[in-house]
């Protein structure tokens, strides 16, 4: 009998051991329940095949853009010589910033009157002149110290002064003439410009020794110098119209004078460039100075003086013809 207690023990101790190595057999094959498509979709990534293409435009299309507005590299700087009235009428100003984007050359300049800025190219002192005498211009290059001259754009000159005694008058003879009888003050710019040549020519043909006049005076300063100086001593002179135009609407001080001359054939003003000699000064910037006789001459900048000072005073203060 005890020994059938023992047995029974024993199987009842063997039954509850199986039961507990089962149960900790099923606790490790367990597995959590599955996910549901919404919660497998919350916690994927948001990347997806079809999101990639349409972000790669986003990234390139700026970088193109850039290319494209790229500056050209700055290549150095040209010296150019020239008369007052490019830069007095603010040309030069307009047009210096494009000529440095579009090509790389910074252009710097000295404006003086024609007969300087041609002695500065004589002495090797520039890459480059831009003036308007064409009598000098072409002993320029005839005694070697020019390459060759282009013809870039013309205005012309007026004679601006009282309204009286002189009327207004399309014949500068006539003009010039009046004021040498009756002895009218006259203010010469005397510097040797271009503006200064012409109106000495003037009186030569005349035959008028322009000196005999005590009220002949001579400013020896630019263009616009030159006509603050006539406004205030209520004097005539022989302008450009290209700086009339600008000093008449930009001037400080309303200037008094009018236009009393202008429309005479023999009035023609014409601008011409050359580049300074390298065969005689190698040291010059005949790059550059080419670079600017083969743009300003070009058909976009030829319309761009053409449409300078139209918008500001109702007409252009430059009349293009470099390819005429």
């Amino acid at each position: 009998m005890k020994k059938q207690r023992q047995w029974l023990a024993v199987v009842l101790a063997t039954l509850l051991l199986a039961g507990a190595l089962s149960g900790c057999g099923g606790k490790e094959a367990e597995t959590p329940p599955a996910e549901s498509p919404a919660e497998a979709q919350e916690e994927a990534p948001a990347e997806t095949p079809e999101e990639t293409p349409a972000e790669e435009p986003e990234e390139t299309e700026p970088a193109a853009d850039e290319a494209d507005a790229a500056p050209v590299e700055k290549k150095g700087v040209l010296m150019m010589a020239t008369t007052t009235s490019t830069a007095d009428t603010g040309l030069l100003d307009y047009l210096a910033p494009i000529f440095l984007e579009q090509t790389g050359w910074e252009l710097q300049w000295n404006a003086v009157g024609t007969g300087e800025a041609l002695k500065m190219g004589e002495n090797g002192d520039v890459d480059i002149v831009l003036v308007h005498a064409k009598a000098s211009e072409e002993e320029f290059v005839a005694n070697g110290f020019g390459v060759e001259r282009f013809q870039v754009m013309y205005n012309d000159f007026i004679v601006v002064g009282p309204a009286e005694p002189i009327a207004h008058t399309e014949d500068i003879e006539a003009a010039f003439k009046t004021i040498q009888e009756e002895q009218l003050t006259f203010v010469s710019r005397g510097d040797d410009s271009g503006t200064d040549k012409k109106e000495k020519g003037i009186w030569k043909k005349l035959e008028l020794d322009q000196t005999q006049n005590p009220n002949y005076l001579e400013s020896g300063q630019g263009m616009g110098a030159t006509i603050t100086m006539a406004d205030e001593k209520g004097a005539y002179c022989l302008t450009d119209r290209g700086t009339w135009l600008k000093m008449k609407n930009d001037a400080d001080v309303e200037l008094q004078l009018e236009v009393i001359c202008e429309g005479a054939a023999d009035l023609l003003n014409q601008y011409g460039i050359i580049a300074v000699s390298p065969e005689k000064y190698p040291e010059v910037n005949n790059e550059a100075a080419n670079t600017m006789i083969e743009w300003i001459c070009s058909e976009e900048v030829q319309e761009l003086i053409g449409n300078y000072g139209v918008e500001e005073y109702g007409q252009a203060l430059f009349t293009p013809n470099a390819n005429e």
